[in-house]
C-alpha cells in the first residue's frame, strides 16, 4: 500500500494491460477505506456489463472473481450527478471507456478534498495511449503501473493483444471492444503484434 503524505485530496491512478490486476488493486484499496469506516463510492462505465450477471447486480469485478458493489454510469456528467457530498473516497474502474472530461472531474474531486482512485488501461490494443488515462497519469499524485505475464514468452507484459478468430486484430479495427479472455491476452512489447500499423516517419534517419 503506497504511503500517502499528501495534504487534502489527491488522485491515484492504477494502470497496466488486461489481466495485470488493476481492478483487483482498486477493489483492495476501496475495501480498506470501507474497513476504515470512510464513505466510499465506486463507479464503472455502463457499457461494461461483463460480470454483472455473474454477481447478481452491478459490480466492479477482477478477472479472478473478486467483486465490489458499484454504480454504473453512462458518462462523466452522470457520474458527477451521482456523487454525494459526504463521500470521502471515489473509485472509478475502466477509466479508458470514459471521455476526456473525466480528467477535469477527477481533478475537481481531488481539489475538493476527496481521495480519487482511478484504474484503467493506459494503452489500447494498438499500443497507443488510451482515452483520458494518459492525462490522468500526468496529474496524479500517485501512479501504480502493473504488468501481467506474456502468454507467448512468459516475460512481463505491458501490452494488451486483441484477437479476432485467434489472430491479432488490425490497426484500423475499432478501438473499443468490451471483452475478456475470449478477445484479449497480455503480451510483452516483443510479442505484441498489430497488423497494418504503419509508421508516419522512419524510426531512424540516415545521417546526411
Amino acid at each position: 500500500m503506497p504511503f500517502y503524505p499528501f495534504r487534502g485530496g489527491f488522485l491515484e491512478v492504477i494502470v497496466g494491460p488486461m489481466f495485470s490486476g488493476k481492478s483487483e488493486e482498486l477493489i483492495r484499496r476501496a475495501t480498506r477505506a470501507l474497513i476504515a469506516k470512510q464513505r466510499v463510492q465506486v463507479f464503472k462505465p455502463a457499457l461494461d456489463t461483463r460480470y454483472d450477471d455473474l454477481h447478481d447486480g452491478v459490480a466492479v469485478a477482477s478477472h479472478n472473481g473478486r467483486t465490489l458493489a458499484a454504480l454504473a454510469v453512462g458518462d462523466v456528467e452522470a457520474l458527477r450527478g451521482r456523487l454525494e457530498a459526504e463521500t470521502q473516497v471515489v473509485a472509478i474502474d475502466e477509466a479508458q471507456f470514459f471521455p476526456q472530461e473525466l480528467v477535469s472531474l477527477a481533478t475537481d474531486m481531488a481539489d475538493s478534498g476527496k481521495r480519487v482512485i482511478v484504474a484503467g488501461l493506459d494503452l489500447d490494443f494498438r499500443g497507443e495511449p488510451f482515452g483520458p488515462v494518459p492525462e490522468l497519469l500526468a496529474r496524479a499524485e500517485s501512479v501504480t503501473k502493473l504488468t501481467a505475464i506474456c502468454v507467448r514468452c512468459g516475460a512481463a507484459a505491458t501490452r494488451t493483444q486483441r484477437l479476432i478468430g485467434g489472430h491479432p486484430a488490425h490497426y484500423d479495427d475499432p478501438v473499443i471492444l468490451v471483452g475478456a479472455a475470449e478477445s484479449y491476452e497480455p503480451r510483452c512489447r516483443a510479442c505484441h503484434a498489430v497488423p497494418r500499423k504503419e509508421r508516419a516517419t522512419p524510426l531512424f534517419r540516415e545521417a546526411v
